[in-house]
């Protein structure tokens, strides 16, 4: 049986306050994880751990350290557009399921007093964020022209107008649950977030809501929303949900494989979108019609790395899926094969679809913007490092024009080195 080299997994933010969607821009509004949000996502942080971590399951990452997180074999990136909140708070959620308080975080001083972090041994794990509202790689629909353009291609095709036509009763009767909302088909995510979420947490709600119509408006929200995230080409702007966070899987999948990288476990929380592209773009969908829908909260895609003994040493990717806290991990096949897949083969049928840079996002979208949030958060501060070094040295040269004038003049060279300044690009 081949050895766990190392995983990839995507995961849904868990459970948060209503939250609205402009139905022909996608623009978000502010929403909030709730304490059932935490949960959920710490049940998956410990479904994680029990899979991955545990030295006696057969999925058991090899080499990775399980009970105190090296920095180094872990990463962790957090979407911070549209329900940036709430999914950092998953993440967190998930990450004290995963690597929960040890006695071991500690630290024995000169002295020999031995100190334990707070909360008994609480693992304060990184979690990288693109700074809000220029999130790409993880939300890049919006401000995105081409893809506005798709939506309104969607809401005009045929098959959209059919379903909306034979929904016109379920929004006929809808109306007197959603309390001024529109009743349209083009609106059905947010009347399905709507009530789904008072469903949740409003009692009063709930006990005035009639049978199946949850279950209707749900079935609505999968189709337009199925819809609006895929596209009959790979490469299409409908996908661009998969194309942007495609770029991170593929280049975690090619450090994971490099024996000297120390990688062993990325951790990508996000919203719901991506999971439909990339379903689409694996073509999981086309023996798993179930998947072309929502998935629900705290869902997890898992992306295994394998490694089979000598002479094999090639590298194999085996795809799983679990939807929600209720479901545990199912293999799903990808491209027509019946079980794992090579790695090299995966890279080569994606990689040309991946979306890696502002350029190539602003061909996609048609626009021109000024940064996209692929690159991490060492390559934003080094941005703003040589900003700051930018105005350090003109500082100097003011300086020592002043100590010129003054009679004491202090060479430029000198100067600098003595601030030690670098200036980082």
């Amino acid at each position: 049986m081949p050895d766990v080299h190392g995983v990839l997994i995507i995961a849904r933010n868990g459970d948060r306050t209503e939250f609205y969607q402009d139905p022909y821009t996608y623009e978000p509004s502010y929403t909030e994880s709730t304490p059932l949000g935490a949960v959920q996502s710490y049940q998956l942080g410990r479904y994680l751990r029990s899979t991955y971590l545990n030295p006696s399951s057969p999925s058991h990452i090899q080499s990775i350290h399980a009970d105190l997180v090296q920095n180094d074999q872990v990463i962790v990136h957090a979407k911070a557009g549209g329900e940036g909140t709430a999914i950092f708070d998953s993440a967190i959620a998930v990450l004290q399921g995963l690597f929960p308080p040890t006695p071991n975080n500690l630290i024995e001083l000169a002295n020999g007093t031995k100190v334990v972090t707070p909360l008994g041994g609480y693992q304060y794990v990184p979690v990288e964020m693109a700074p809000s509202g220029v999130d790409r790689a993880l939300e890049p629909w919006t401000e995105c022209p081409a893809f506005e353009q798709h939506i309104k291609s969607v809401y005009t095709s045929e098959g959209f107008k059919e379903i909306g036509q034979s929904a016109g009763h379920f929004f006929g009767v809808v109306r007197d649950y959603v309390f001024g909302r529109p009743t349209t088909f083009e609106n059905a995510w947010n009347i399905y977030d709507f009530m789904n979420s008072q469903l949740t947490h409003n009692q009063t709600y709930a006990y005035r809501l009639p049978p199946t119509l949850i279950e209707q408006a749900h079935g609505y929200a999968n189709y337009h929303e199925n819809a609006i995230f895929s596209d009959k080409e790979m490469g299409g702007i409908g996908n661009i949900a998969g194309r942007t966070i495609l770029h991170t899987i593929l280049h975690t999948l090619q450090r994971i494989t490099f024996d000297e990288d120390p990688l062993r476990l990325l951790l990508l929380e996000t919203s719901y979108q991506p999971f439909i592209s990339l379903f689409h773009m694996m073509e999981m969908v086309n023996e798993h019609p179930q998947l072309a829908a929502i998935p629900n909260h705290a869902s997890a895609l898992a992306f295994e790395i394998l490694r089979g003994p000598p002479p094999e040493l090639r590298e194999f990717l085996r795809i799983k899926f679990k939807n929600g806290t209720d479901e545990d991990f199912q293999t799903y096949p990808i491209f027509g094969h019946k079980g794992d897949i090579a790695v090299t083969e995966f890279l080569y049928r994606l990689e040309n679809y991946a979306i890696s840079s502002q350029k190539q996002w602003e061909s996609a979208c048609g626009v021109h913007s000024g940064y996209f949030g692929i690159t991490s958060a060492a390559e934003s501060m080094n941005v703003l490092l040589a900003t700051f070094s930018a105005f350090m040295l003109l500082g100097v040269f003011a300086l020592a024009w002043f100590k010129r004038r003054r009679g004491t003049y202090a060479p430029i060279p000198e100067v600098v080195s003595r601030l030690n300044l670098r200036y980082a690009l």
